[in-house]
């Protein structure tokens, strides 16, 4: 029996469960799209951009945890989807790209080429260090064997995007379906490929539990690699089970309760303080499934955890486990999910920790989200307590969306996140423009369910063009953007290492954005304003009620700081010194910063005071 290759792609998809696709069509993936549109039960849904396409495959996967695919054609088609597949890897969503190419007679070996056809490129290789696996399909026959590679590849250890890209005369192609070939999946390794070793993971449970029964004040650190371990629904009751203070990353937030009373928040370089206080003076840390990326450790990682003798980092990759061979010196390479099931199940509940725990909740209750530094100013509300206000008129099972800046910051800062509302933005690579597709994925992925997008003036004229799609697909997503006279983060980057010198951050130095309360009429969107909290009290209610999509404008101060954060100082000779993690500006006095640490003030944050007097003097 003979079938067309693009209509074997979608049966396979279909059989995989895909009930979705993003992408724009081209003349070069034509017969994909056709095949989709006539020949399957799944539903395209038609971006404006491509990398908005791979932006919402993101999303899609973290709201329903199945993969999908990106439908893109050659040429720009192509090159304009990279951004979102550089964010896929570096979050490890997996998906398969599946790109349009120009005719298979381009490419043969006496024809070495920068570009083929009319619009053709080496795209496979353009990708090939941010995709798990990507290849060209130049024999008909060989298509469906490699699409169940791309497939199980983008699924397999730690997941990630891959990309198949497909002649246009290789998809209109018929091919015998009972000769074709394909995929057998690889027996599992047994053992790594590089010097991290791979412990037998109750043994490597006993190591861990032997440290935990020695140390006074232990800590848990979990990350995302829970969730994509398909576990996140037992996060709590493993946590419960141990009875440890806990911190989550931001990629980690919404496994569970962030008013838990285990759980005392996010540290990091945007981190709350109680978190830090609690991170920086334990003396054993067990982080499963959490790269410890700079955001969440800081700039120098001989800082992190100082009064921990031993640091326990759990994680699927090994190559991971081997960046800071300084400081976490168990690394285990394993399934975080495993390994967490199987400490809390040998583990006895440690009964010393009492006072420790104790300890954490006094610091988390002495240091609110909300802060003195969180005033009002100047007539203009701030993001942070507005949304810290906004959080109680959400829904239950909310699906919030983050764009960069203002949004992310504030967002994970203070909105109390409790399952099964989700938070959700791009952590590893932070591409300003992410919000707005992956709100679009998101709500596809729900059903055309609501969804909250908090954006910023910045980010939303990355991929303005969207808003014809949730326009088009009636998707009920709320959008706030918070107009801030450009781009705030950088502005204060300006003020720290450049004298507050602006250039292309506001409308005086190159940048404007338009109102967007005026925009949405072009897209027949209602759209509101906030600018006091009056102002805030008439419309959220009515906002957030809404059938339809809509746009909230608010209004914050155009210099607006990011408080708390791990900020830098310019010492006399123009050296940049970073302070340890747990001193966060604004800056307490020594007397408080000491009173809440377990370790010795660093030597650091008395140069900062002794500048700041100087500078003051």
């Amino acid at each position: 029996m003979k079938k067309k290759v693009s209509d074997l792609i979608v049966e396979f998809l279909e059989n995989q469960g895909v009930q979705h696709a993003f992408g724009i069509i081209g003349s070069a993936n034509a017969h994909v799209f056709d095949s989709v549109y006539f020949n399957s039960s799944i539903e395209l849904v038609c971006n404006h951009h491509e990398q908005a396409s791979t932006m919402a495959m993101q999303s899609y996967w973290k709201v329903t945890n199945q993969p999908t695919v990106a439908l893109v054609t050659a040429g720009a088609g192509s090159s304009n989807a990279i951004t979102g597949v550089l964010s896929a890897w570096a979050d490890s969503i997996p998906g398969v790209v599946i790109s349009g190419q120009e005719n298979s007679r381009f490419f043969t070996e006496d024809h070495d080429l920068r570009m083929f056809g009319i619009q053709g490129y080496d795209s496979p290789h353009a990708v090939s260090k941010m995709t798990k696996y990507a290849v060209r399909v130049l024999d008909p026959e060989q298509a469906l064997y490699e699409l169940e590679k791309c497939w199980y590849t983008a699924k397999a250890g730690r997941p990630g995007p891959t990309w198949l890209d497909l002649p246009m005369n290789v998809q209109s192609a018929m091919v015998d379906t009972e000769s074709i070939p394909h995929y057998q999946r690889p027996l599992p390794p047994e053992t790594t490929t590089d010097s991290v070793e791979m412990p037998e993971l109750p043994e490597a449970v006993e190591e861990v539990g032997q440290l935990l029964a020695h140390a006074e004040r232990p800590v848990l650190l979990l990350g995302v690699g829970l969730r994509m371990a398909g576990v996140a629904d037992q996060v709590q009751s493993w946590v419960e089970q141990l009875g440890l203070p806990t911190l989550v990353s931001w990629s980690a937030i919404d496994m569970i309760s962030t008013e838990h009373p285990l759980v005392m928040g996010s540290a990091g370089v945007y981190g709350q303080r109680a978190a830090n206080f609690i991170l920086q003076s334990c003396d054993l840390l067990i982080a499963l499934g959490t790269r410890m990326a700079i955001p969440q450790v800081g700039y120098d990682i001989s800082e992190i955890a100082r009064a921990a003798e031993n640091i326990v980092a759990v994680d699927i990759d090994p190559t991971e486990l081997k960046k800071y061979p300084e400081r976490i010196n168990v690394p285990i390479c394993a399934d975080a999910g495993a390994f967490l099931s199987e400490l809390s199940r040998q583990a006895e509940r440690p009964q010393k920790s009492g006072d420790w725990l104790n300890w954490c909740r006094g610091v988390r209750k002495r240091f609110p989200a909300i802060g003195p530094e969180h005033a009002d100013k100047d007539g203009f509300i701030n993001s942070y307590t507005f949304l810290d206000r906004l959080s109680s008129h959400i829904a239950e099972d909310e699906v919030i969306v983050t764009d960069m800046g203002t949004a992310l910051l504030s967002g994970h800062q203070v909105m109390p996140i409790h399952p099964p509302q989700r938070l959700i933005t791009s952590q590893g690579l932070g591409e300003m423009g992410f919000g707005l597709p992956a709100a679009i994925g998101a709500s596809v992925a729900t059903n055309k369910g609501k969804v909250l997008c908090l954006n910023c003036d910045g980010g939303m004229m990355m991929n303005l063009q969207e808003l014809q799609t949730v326009v088009h697909y009636q998707l009920p997503i709320k959008i706030i953007v918070f107009s801030n006279d450009g781009y705030l983060m950088i502005k204060h980057t300006q003020k720290a290492v450049l004298n507050g010198r602006y250039a292309g951050t506001d409308q005086a130095t190159g940048v404007s954005c338009p109102s967007y309360v005026k925009m949405a009429s072009a897209f027949d969107m209602p759209a509101y304003e906030i600018k006091t909290w009056e102002d805030f009290d008439k419309v959220i209610p009515e906002f957030l009620s809404s059938e339809a999509a809509a746009i909230c404008e608010v209004f914050i101060h155009p210099e607006q700081f990011f408080h708390p954060k791990l900020g830098v100082f310019v010492k006399s000779d123009g050296t940049l010194v970073s302070p340890p993690l747990e001193d966060l500006a604004p800056y307490l006095p020594l007397e408080r910063l000491s009173e809440n640490l377990w370790v010795p003030v660093h030597e650091k944050s008395i140069s900062i005071r002794d500048n700041e007097e100087q500078g003051s003097s």
